[in-house]
């Protein structure tokens, strides 16, 4: 009877430890993470190919972010500014507004969140996924296996273009995306009547400041770094076939996006 109770006792310490170190190791995990994508940024700015073999593969990656993604941030731009401009009209219509307020708070908001914050998680989902599936399929199909045994550093081979090319591409359509928000802004005040197109521009004059385009700028830079880092490291280091490649690309999205959002609030934070 002793003996019963003894081995009851052990197996029920057995389950409890079992549950300390289970939520132990939950706990340590995104550690875990953060130290191997550093320990994967430092590998991959360490160049070892010569830089024409760089200069390259970034323009590539340039050319097929920027190209391939313009269609998507017109459309989506164009209409955002003509919903601001509709919305805005909306709020002022008691009339203790002048008409120039519209242009105003279309033309900041355009640079200050929309522009840069939500082209950067389309670009997230677009882009972000693009890189984790091309280097993930890389992974399992032993590719990079290869350039490892042939000696080439394959993280700067294969990561780095990526991340220059979205530094570079990025802010250029994040520039594109705020310049159409106002396009946009303007077509829907003009067509439906709601303000004209000198009480627009007046207003984005009057009340927008210099600083507005620099603050885009420093988000488009965060974030392009951001989506092509975390969205690389997802896709270097994922394991198994393809439904572990969609997966990986899943959680790059995801990854990205939420980076994205606390990345905003900690620049909004400290620069406005």
């Amino acid at each position: 009877m002793n003996l019963e109770k003894y081995f009851c006792f052990i197996i029920v310490l057995q389950s409890k430890l079992n549950g300390s170190l289970c939520k132990f190791v939950c706990m340590m995990q995104p550690f875990y993470h953060i130290g191997r994508y550093l320990l994967l940024l430092q590998k991959t700015f360490t160049l070892t190919e010569k830089l024409k073999v760089y200069l390259e593969a970034i323009l590539i990656e340039v050319v097929a972010m920027g190209i391939g993604s313009v269609m998507i941030v017109f459309i989506i731009s164009l209409f955002i500014g003509a919903v601001g401009t509709v919305q805005t009209a909306y709020q002022i219509s008691s009339g203790f507004y002048p008409k120039t307020v519209i242009g105003n708070v279309v033309s900041a908001s355009a640079l200050l969140e929309m522009a840069p914050t939500i082209t950067c998680l389309i670009l997230a989902g677009k882009v972000g996924s693009n890189i984790t599936s091309e280097i993930g399929t890389m992974r399992v199909t032993e590719q990079i296996d290869a350039l490892e045994v042939m000696g080439v550093n394959s993280a700067s081979y294969l990561i780095f273009p990526k991340i220059i090319g979205a530094l570079i591409a990025v802010p250029i359509l994040v520039t594109f995306a705020a310049f159409l928000m106002h396009v946009g802004g303007i077509l829907a005040g003009v067509l439906t009547d709601i303000v004209s197109y000198a009480q627009f521009t007046e207003g984005v004059r009057t009340y927008t400041q210099p600083f507005f385009v620099t603050f885009m700028l420093i988000k488009a830079v965060s974030f392009s770094f951001i989506i092509s880092s975390i969205s690389a490291y997802e896709g270097y280091f994922v394991r198994g076939g393809a439904i572990e490649v969609g997966k990986a690309s899943t959680a790059a999205v995801v990854r990205s996006c939420t980076t994205i959002i606390i990345v905003n609030y900690l620049l909004a934070k400290f620069l406005l």
